[in-house]
């Protein structure tokens, strides 16, 4: 990659740069403007082996405890730097001037806590720990350094960039005269390779492996190695050919082949070798004189025709796996074509590049399912062959209890890593990703949400819910808690979160502590009127559908409307609770004056007129209260302009949309049942015996009226909309 400096810059802190040149150029980053300490002796570290091979893992991923500091006191602008950066941890900016400040004043203490706190945020800017350990190398810190390398390839296992520095950084530190040296670097050779060889543009590492070995004059390992790569379907596949006949043709077949195969090769050709010259003999029509033999080869030679044999049958097997990896990296190519920027950062990416990877997952995935034994599909899957060698088959964060599955979608795998690298800022993709690791592996699902919410995503709400509903639909009701009770104090005051964590205990059983959750809202949210007056009628109905005690939910509502007393929606869910329970006149027309009372919109006062109306007509014992109630609604028509006259004549439509509880429309049908005669509803009703004729054309007004769904467009607060998680967080104000 490009040197590091201080123009513009990727998110990974590496120069933006489009040549191919580029991605050739030396994997040691440059020096940085100013040395930020001398630097010790090169080789100055001792070449220590490690107790067991480095196999990074992206779940295991934290930074190492803070170092010590070599310097108390920090540059002038330090701390105002930090804290903007602290401040706002989500700006990328400031978080970049904070580590150029540092860079540029040469303190090493300041870096450190720096650089620790901006990789704990933006661990996939593999950019910034190649600076990190360049740091600690040049301060003579050599173990640290690899400790960085270390803890960024557990968290970007996929970086060939940071694996290549990782390496180059062995080889400068270490004392390849010890023989435990060139075990260590090719142990972190196979781990390389098992982490990112499959990563289509991991062409690079596979050369730098070949190349190592070779300088170690292992030319059987060497070639092995280009042996392996010939089944890996990656950019430059077809120089790796190159090299492997170059090295065949170069040397004598037993130097590069592996021994079993050498010796299996050696006997097939020398039988096909003797068949040969006896045919030929035969055709001849040659006779040796008496007691004379063919010349013999002089034991453990081989000739030069048979060396030639060799290399014709070693070449026809390893054309088969070309032709068919060339195949397959056929069928990909149209697809990294399309990916324009395979690293991280905190810009968007478009929305052709998301559709890009999107359609790369779906080729993937229909790839993996197709059925391999399928004669119509002539290209079987090379990949499984390259898979077959266990140092290429293993994905750092598999576990074993997943190691059935991981041998057949290794691939899928690689290419989800890959993506979440990229679109690591996407929800969608850690959701995608999840969804497939689901049916296979709890636990691996799990970790994808744990990544996700605790590293990337940590304030975007919606996965963190969905995080908390997949741990709730497994059975584990602890985990979903503290995912929502960490989410709400991460965003505090999203009311949703609120309603999901009472939603939990509700579910679980726990209907007290539901309910305390609910009315501790109500009691945080008192500054904030809508919000109080949302969290009270969430209460009053719980307390009303669930709890059976309306007493308490009218108390709630009451309560609610003394802090709120024009919240029209306050006053609509009271008066459906004095409806929906024992019929009382009383609480109704307490209710219904409060509302009248109220500094509300005048189509919901007669709103409110209308339900009165009808509930007398449903309940009343009198026909007297009826008519006066009904002569008190004619009153408020008139005093607010004659709306709603319309529907009393009979002019609106015959259904009407009214909005249930939960939100959905249901439909309020005015039609007679097939058995009962159609009577118009502008007739009146038959004069009664002793009243006098206005009376009765008014209650005839009235039965017009109330033939109406006039209370169509009633409905209990709440669900004015359906509720929406995806879209919305707050109640309506």
């Amino acid at each position: 990659m490009a040197a590091e400096g201080y123009e513009e810059m990727s998110g990974n802190g590496e120069l933006e740069e489009s040549s191919a040149s580029a991605m050739e150029a030396s994997e040691m980053a440059a020096s940085p403007r100013a040395e930020m300490a001398e630097m010790s002796e090169e080789n100055g570290s001792p070449a220590v082996a490690p107790e067991a091979s480095v196999r990074p893992n992206p779940v295991s991923f934290s930074m190492p405890p803070p170092a010590e500091d070599d310097e108390g006191e920090m540059p002038a602008d330090f701390e105002r730097l930090w804290k903007a950066a602290h401040d706002n941890p989500q700006d990328f900016t400031g978080w970049t001037d904070l580590l150029q400040y540092c860079e540029q004043e040469s303190h090493i203490t300041a870096s450190r806590r720096a650089l620790e706190a901006f990789l704990t945020r933006y661990p996939l800017c593999y950019g910034y720990w190649k600076k990190f350990a360049d740091l600690e190398r040049r301060a003579g810190f050599n173990n640290k350094a690899e400790e960085v390398c270390v803890q960024g390839l557990q968290a970007i296992p996929l970086s060939v960039d940071l694996w290549i520095h990782y390496i180059n950084l062995l080889l400068g530190t270490l004392d390849m005269n010890l023989p435990e040296s060139p075990s260590r670097i090719r142990s972190v050779f196979e781990d390389a390779v098992v982490a990112a060889g499959l990563d289509f543009h991991s062409d690079r590492l596979w050369d730098l492996y070949v190349e190592w070995e070779k300088e170690q004059g292992n030319m059987k390992k060497a070639v092995a190695v280009l042996d392996r790569v010939l089944k890996v379907p990656t950019q430059l596949y077809n120089t790796h050919y190159d090299k492997f006949k170059d090295q065949l043709n170069a040397q004598e077949p037993k130097e590069v082949l592996s021994t079993e195969e050498y010796e299996e090769l050696r006997t097939l050709c020398r039988q096909t070798q003797k068949a040969e010259r006896a045919e030929q003999a035969e055709v001849e029509g040659e006779e040796r004189p008496p007691g004379e033999e063919e010349p013999a080869t002089p034991e453990g030679t081989d000739s030069e025709e048979l060396m030639q044999k060799i290399r014709e049958q070693v070449l026809l097997r390893r054309d088969k796996v070309y032709q068919d990896n060339e195949g397959e990296v056929r069928k990909r190519w149209h697809f990294e074509d399309a990916i324009k920027r395979p690293y991280f950062h905190v810009k968007p990416l478009d929305r052709l590049q998301l559709r890009a990877w999107h359609s790369y997952l779906d080729w993937e995935v229909a790839e993996l399912n197709k059925d391999p034994k399928d004669p119509q599909d002539p290209q079987q899957d090379p990949d499984q062959a390259a898979t077959e060698e266990p140092e290429v088959t293993a994905q750092p964060q598999v576990e074993s209890e997943g190691a059935a599955v991981a041998h057949d979608d290794t691939r899928v795998r690689i290419l989800f890593e890959r993506c979440l690298i990229a679109c690591a800022l996407y929800e969608e993709f850690w959701i995608r990703y999840n969804q497939y690791l689901e049916s296979q592996s709890v636990d691996e699902a799990r970790a994808v949400f744990k990544r996700a919410c605790e590293i990337h995503l940590a304030y975007r709400p919606n996965i963190h819910m969905q995080w908390a509903t997949f741990e709730e639909r497994h059975g584990d009701l602890t985990e979903a808690r503290r995912v929502l009770e960490a989410l709400e104090k991460t965003l505090p005051g999203l009311a949703v979160v609120r309603l999901r964590r009472a939603a939990l205990e509700r579910r679980a059983g726990l209907l007290d502590q539901s309910e305390a959750l609910l009315r501790e809202a109500v009691d945080e949210s008192k500054e904030n009127p809508s919000l109080h007056a949302f969290f009270s009628i969430k209460l009053a109905r719980l307390l009303l559908k669930l709890g059976r005690n309306p007493s308490r939910a009218r108390g709630v509502l009451q309560e609610a409307l003394e802090i709120s007393p024009d919240n029209d929606k306050l006053h609509l869910n009271l008066l459906e609770l004095e409806v929906s329970g024992d019929p009382s006149a009383e609480a109704v027309q307490e209710c219904v004056t409060r509302a009248l009372a109220a500094a509300l919109a005048p189509h919901t006062k007669i709103l409110f007129s209308q339900r009165r109306l009808q509930f007398a007509e449903d309940y009343s014992n009198s026909i007297a209260s009826v008519l006066s109630v009904y002569e008190e609604h004619q009153q408020l028509l008139k005093e607010l302009g004659g709306t709603k006259r319309g529907a009393e004549n009979g002019d609106e439509d015959s259904e009407k949309m009214s909005k249930s509880d939960d939100g959905s429309a249901v439909a309020v049908s005015a039609e007679v049942p097939a058995t009962m005669a159609h009577v118009p509803i502008t007739t009146p009703p038959p004069p009664v015996m002793g009243s006098d004729a206005s009376s009765q054309a008014a209650y005839g007004g009235y039965s017009s009226w109330y033939q109406q769904p006039q209370y169509g467009s009633y409905g209990s607060y709440g669900y004015q909309n359906t509720w929406n998680y995806n879209q919305g967080y707050y109640p309506p104000s």
